[in-house]
């Protein structure tokens, strides 16, 4: 009889070495001047001493994953791409109170270590860190052999900023008569997919091989799309305009998200008018006959991003994001809240003012 192991158990340890060997020319692409040593130490360094240079300098934290998205990569057999995602999530909500990410990490859960894989993950990760101008400093992975499968994995991030006081965005800035910019989203971004998978690719659904030409790809390829990354252009926005606050539209949809960064008296008429989503979003709604209140609060209906600005400074900043590559257009104004206003949702995770959805969207 052999005795027991660590590799009998289901760890292969040699594995997950090959898989840090794979993943090393990824995370040199997502490093910064900041960063002190190597990949291998316990933790990872970044010198703070920039800092100094602040008055009153905010360290802004965040962790998110991307859920059930992880699902439609496992079944296409694609994970070079929910990495992009995990970003997003995590830094997009940094940057919206004002904070330049420094740093991320990363935590994958595996049922096995297939080292290829989480090379594949890693690089998603390692490319978003780059396009969100933050750094890659440390991560981990867990093989979980008899709690997970085989081919199942998670992936959860946690990310770093920072901020000095004097220049943070938030409800306190904003003004009734200010602006409220959208900017566009690549499609679902990482929200909204046990609705979306159940929908498109449940019994009744076209499932993920079929073509549509509404998407012009497969179902698969339309619901891997990686989220836009804002980090970049939301800091170059509130460089050069008067930006009082941002809204990162996840989870919970547009009104909730956007009444979050703003004050208790105030409030905003979100005019559908002004932009028309992406196939995906109508079809989800036409094939699950899911109603468009539905919609709109679980999904970002085609706006990944919102920025509150000063009324002065609307057409620098659309022309900014327009210079960027960034899809944006004025959306509604900030006005007066009325006697007993609700909006259409409560603002996600605690007080804020109150959002409307008006008008219809072009057809």
């Amino acid at each position: 009889m052999t005795g027991a192991s660590y590799a009998a158990a289901g760890v292969d340890v040699e594995a997950g070495e090959r898989a840090v060997d794979l993943m090393r020319a990824s995370i040199a692409r997502a490093q910064r001047p900041e960063v002190v040593g190597d990949l291998g130490g316990f933790a990872g360094l970044f010198d703070i001493s920039a800092a100094r240079g602040m008055a009153r300098p905010l360290l802004a934290t965040s962790t998110d994953g991307v859920g059930t998205k992880i699902a439609v990569a496992r079944a296409m057999d694609v994970h070079d791409t929910i990495g992009i995602d995990l970003v997003a999530m995590v830094i997009d909500d940094i940057v919206v109170c004002g904070a330049e990410p420094l740093f991320m990490t990363d935590y994958i859960a595996v049922g096995s270590v297939v080292p290829e894989r989480i090379a594949a993950i890693v690089s998603g990760i390692a490319e978003g860190c780059h396009q969100a101008g933050c750094a890659l400093v440390g991560g981990e992975t867990a093989e979980h052999p008899g709690l997970m499968a085989p081919d199942e994995y998670d992936v959860a991030g946690a990310g770093t900023g920072i901020v000095d006081a004097d220049h943070l965005l938030g409800p306190d800035r904003v003004r009734a008569g200010d602006v409220v910019i959208a900017m566009g989203s690549s499609g679902l971004h990482s929200n909204g997919y046990s609705l979306a998978r159940y929908v498109l690719l449940g019994d009744s659904g076209p499932g993920l091989d079929a073509h549509l030409p509404e998407l012009g790809r497969t179902v698969g390829e339309e619901l891997l799309v990686p989220t836009r990354i804002y980090a970049k252009d939301c800091l170059a926005l509130s460089a050069t305009v008067d930006v009082h606050s941002i809204s990162h539209v996840t989870g919970g949809g547009l009104a909730a998200n956007l009444a979050r960064v703003l004050p208790t008296h105030l409030a905003v008429d979100l005019d559908r008018s002004t932009w028309t989503p992406a196939p995906v979003f109508t079809m989800i709604g036409a094939l699950g006959t899911v109603a468009q209140e539905d919609l709109e609060r679980t999904f970002n209906m085609g706006i990944g991003m919102i920025a509150v600005v000063a009324e002065n400074d609307a057409d620098s900043a659309l022309a900014l994001l327009g210079e960027r590559g960034v899809p944006a257009w004025v959306c509604g104004t900030v006005r007066d809240r009325r006697d007993g206003e609700s909006g259409d949702a409560e603002a996600k995770g605690g007080a804020g003012g109150a959002v409307t959805l008006v008008g219809e969207h072009p057809r």
